[in-house]
């Protein structure tokens, strides 16, 4: 895999229990700072209705 430039939200700052993003092209990559080896890829569209559903409150427990 080609080296990504991961990001953060700024909310987590140095946190040690964080999402981050890596955004190409064709895929986005996501994975947590507790297992940055486990690495998920969705397509633009998928991230796009991943955001939407946690921006509603849809995925909230």
């Amino acid at each position: 895999m080609k080296t990504l430039h991961w990001k953060r939200p700024k909310a987590c700052a140095d946190g040690n229990s964080c999402p981050e993003v890596a955004i190409g092209p064709d895929v986005v990559y996501i994975r947590s700072t507790l297992l940055p080896d486990a690495i998920a890829q969705l397509t633009p569209t998928e991230w796009r209705d991943l955001v939407s559903a946690i921006r509603s409150g849809e995925l909230d427990l």
